[in-house]
Formats: structure tokens, sequence, C-alpha cells
């Protein structure tokens, strides 16, 4: 058994467990159906990452990412963003390929959203983006498609938002609630930046807009005006 595994099922919870299943939604006919839970919280899970990442070898961590335990698989995720941050640029496609190669795995929001921005979103700061509109379009998962868009959040921090707002246009007609949930949060962070900006966009794509992606978009905004984009017509 690889090192990391053996921390990892040390610190199994069966109690926590049961309730990290409801939570992510593991019935049968959910987003998460047939997932598998340790009972795992990330605080304990990143405490093994910062004692492992370093040590542990790209054999090991497809072992991790491939393995059937959620939280054994975001600790290998947590590791490759680790890993992919302390070596130099030239040494970082190779992770990005691994990711990249193993998005069938990368199969909860908690996935997504604790590797995806880390990991493509710092690669792709300087480099051609057309990677991220491929997912959007042609995404074979729910996960793919998420990933296109939550990636956006550091092009987003650091005041480039074309990109965020052209892939939430391309995923506005898909209404999987992971996925306008994405919308909205990735809007929202537009907005706290620029708000006429989101102002503009929600006015030019209104329609199309799902519900909870609009009340997510607009949750930065006073009573006042979320009424009435609300009740827009």
């Amino acid at each position: 058994m690889w090192k990391v595994e053996e921390k990892m099922l040390s610190l199994r919870n069966e109690a926590q467990a049961a309730n990290l299943s409801r939570f992510f939604k593991t019935g049968k006919g959910e987003y998460g159906e047939g997932d598998n839970f340790l009972g795992i919280k990330v605080p304990q899970t990143r405490q093994v990452v910062k004692e492992s990442w370093n040590d542990c070898s790209l054999e090991e961590l497809e072992h991790l990412v491939m393995c059937e335990w959620h939280e054994i698989r975001l600790c290998g995720l947590l590791i490759l963003v680790e890993k992919f941050k302390n070596v130099k640029e030239e040494e970082r496609a190779r992770y990005i390929k691994f990711y990249l190669g193993h998005t069938e795995y990368i199969n909860n929001w908690d996935l997504v959203d604790l590797s995806c921005y880390e990991l493509l979103g710092r690669w792709l700061m300087d480099k051609d983006r057309a990677l991220l509109y491929d997912l959007a379009v042609n995404g074979k998962t729910l996960w793919e498609k998420r990933i296109a868009m939550v990636t956006c959040m550091q092009f987003v921090r650091h005041g480039d938002y074309d990109d965020c707002l052209e892939i939430a246009n391309i995923l506005t007609d898909d209404k999987r609630d992971l996925i306008q949930k994405a919308i909205g949060w990735l809007l929202r962070e537009v907005g706290k930046r620029d708000m006429n900006l989101l102002r503009k966009f929600i006015e030019e794509h209104y329609d199309k807009m799902g519900r909870t992606a609009l009340r997510y978009a607009i949750e930065k905004m006073d009573e006042t005006e979320r009424k009435r984009w609300l009740n827009y017509r």
C-alpha cells in the first residue's frame, strides 16, 4: 500500500462518512451516485498533503487520483497542485497533461473547485485558452464543463474577465444545477470587481440565464436591485 493512502485510511471516520455521502449526493440518480467516502475532513486531508507532497511520485499520484475513495482522490489532486506550484515553468506541462488525462476521476464539485483554477488557471494565465472552450463545448461530463467555468476564477482574480464571460455565455443553456451554480458564482466574482460589467452581461443574456445562475450572480447587489433583476422582463 502507498504511504499516502495508508495515512488517509488511518483517518477513516464512519459516522462522518455517512454525512459526507449524503452531502455529496451519492444516492441513485444523484450527481455523486456510487462515490465512496472515508469521512475525512478537508483540513485533515490538507495536513496529509503538507506532509507528503514532496515525496509523492507520479506513479503514486496516479494511484491516488484513481482511487475509489473520494477523499484520497482529493488528496491526490491537492498534492498535484502543490507539485505544480513548486516546480519551474518548463516542468509544469507534465502536471497539466496528467490533470487533463484524469478528468474522469475528478467527478464531484469539490474535486473540481479545489484543483482546476490552481492548476489550469495558473497555467493558462499567459497562454492560449482554447482548451477551456473545448471543455465547455465538447466536455463529455458535467465535471469537465464545470472545470471550464471554475478555472476562470484565476483570471478573474487578476482582473481578466473576457474568458469568464464568454464561457458563462456558452454554458448558459446547460440547466444542470451544478453548472448554473458555477456560472452564477463566477459572474458574482466578476461583479465584486466590476458591477457594471456584470449588469451588462445579465442585461444581454437574461433571457437565457437560469434562475439559479441569476440568483448566485446578483447576491452582492442591494436588495432593491436584486428584486428588480428577479422580476425583470
